[in-house]
């Protein structure tokens, strides 16, 4: 019986296209390795979004080509998604050991070209185009199916691709245009996540607020997405919704207001706002102004009070002068953002971006992503204090990862917390009151009045 192991690099789509592709693989008899010098087959999933990524991808490869070919000259090597589908035969050429690579539309045929490179019937296995219905073809969830405890949490890819097109970005080139699968097939795959012991889904997409505006359209006032989250809603045993990466400029009102009318709609809003000069958003391609963001974050939270607000921000874009920078650090410091993800401008091949003029010396974008990084840390942790000796709901998912003893859940807004507690805890919805916080994690005990 075959083994295979799977690394993942990058977002939760490549965490969900890896359980897929795993899931898939285990049905067909392979068994999921701990590391990868048990393997057979070892599959890298791969990130462009920034340089960094795509380079550690490739020294991993590197060194895995030294160590496996030693002892399992047979072992098939491979990269997966974004860099495979970006790079496609270069990879090869480049490194000649490696057998597959597998493009973000082709995850579904892991499997079958497995089998042909493992029998002999191929030598080398290049596919990167373009296919018809992939955005639905894949389903499979591991669930952890090779542990006692079942899964409480699970991702659901609803849509593929994107047709943004920022500046900076090279996903549109990796993932493809936007294409959607239907909200009955989402709510069956949701429907039979629930079944096996599935208690919270977050809905995956590119920009997922852009779900079905061609495909399915408005009705009564509601966008596709809106209306996806009403169905998911409905589903019976299902406790928590969730969803990402949304895009501020297709957050309508309905989805605003779907915080007020739908309680299993956590209030969790990841706004992605990249710059907070108007002058960089407009270079970006973003398609809003600040003002524009600011007015949203205020409706969310008068909507939803509790709701926490994360965001994502390049630093360095080309251009980008010392006043730029400095609104977005008022941006910051104006929100209060509750989590915030900063990423130094990466220059990738056949974006607009990467031919403008002013690119910024690596030196300078250090500085000011050093200094950006203890602001938005400096508010994080004021903010994480605030919860002491509140009492706040969470859904038990399992373990701590950092201590296996302990247990660790979520609280609606998207805070992890960790206690003391025994496996009979898992999978529910309990309140804990929250006694201390290190810098990302808080700490609590369970209430009482929930333990009957």
């Amino acid at each position: 019986m075959p083994s295979v192991f799977i690394k993942t690099y990058g977002c939760q789509m490549n965490e969900r296209d890896s359980e897929a592709v795993a899931a898939q693989l285990m049905t067909k008899g392979y068994a999921v390795a701990s590391d990868e010098a048990q393997a057979d087959v070892i599959l890298l999933n791969t990130c462009s979004v920034r340089d960094a990524a795509e380079q550690k991808a490739i020294n991993k490869m590197e060194t895995l080509i030294g160590q496996t070919r030693k002892h399992n000259p047979d072992a098939v090597l491979g990269f997966m998604g974004c860099m495979a589908q970006s790079r496609g035969a270069e990879l090869v050429d480049q490194l000649p050991d490696v057998d597959l690579v597998l493009g973000t539309q082709k995850f579904h045929r892991a499997g079958e070209y497995l089998e042909d490179l493992l029998n002999g019937r191929r030598d080398k296995v290049v596919d990167t185009d373009e296919e018809k219905g992939s955005e639905g073809a894949i389903r499979e969830h591991l669930l952890n199916a090779q542990s006692e405890s079942k899964a409480v949490t699970a991702f659901v890819s609803i849509m593929q691709g994107c047709n943004q097109f920022c500046t900076f970005c090279i996903v549109p080139y990796t993932r493809g245009r936007e294409r959607c699968r239907s909200i009955e097939d989402i709510v069956a795959e949701c429907r039979g996540l629930v079944e096996s012991g599935v208690r919270e889904v977050t809905l995956l997409g590119q920009i997922v607020n852009s779900y079905g505006k061609r495909e399915i359209g408005v009705k009564d006032g509601k966008s596709a997405f809106v209306q996806l989250i009403e169905a998911v809603h409905e589903i019976e045993g299902l406790e928590r919704i969730r969803f990402t990466s949304p895009h501020p400029k297709g957050y309508g009102d309905d989805l605003v207001d779907a915080y007020v009318r739908l309680p299993k709609l956590m209030e969790n809003a990841h706004l992605p706002v990249q710059s907070g000069s108007d002058r960089m958003l407009k270079l970006m391609h973003r398609g809003y102004t600040r003002d524009r963001f600011l007015e949203l974050v205020g409706k969310l939270r008068t909507a939803a009070p509790e709701m926490g607000v994360g965001t994502d921000i390049i630093v360095g874009f080309p251009g980008e002068t010392e006043a730029d920078f400095e609104e977005t650090m008022s941006l910051c410091r104006e929100v209060e953002f509750d989590n915030a993800f900063l990423f130094k401008y990466s220059r990738r091949r056949d974006t607009p971006a990467a031919e403008m003029p002013d690119q910024l010396p690596e030196e300078l974008i250090e500085e000011r992503h050093a200094r950006l990084l203890e602001a938005v840390d400096e508010i994080r942790v004021r903010k994480f204090n605030e919860f002491v000796s509140r009492r706040m709901e969470i859904l038990v998912e399992g373990p701590s990862r950092r201590n296996a003893a302990r247990l660790e859940g979520r609280t609606r807004c998207n805070r992890i917390v960790v206690f003391e507690g025994g496996d009979r805890f898992v999978g529910q919805v309990m309140d804990v009151e929250i006694e201390s916080t290190s810098p990302t994690t808080l700490y609590g005990n369970p209430a009482i009045i929930n333990l009957n």
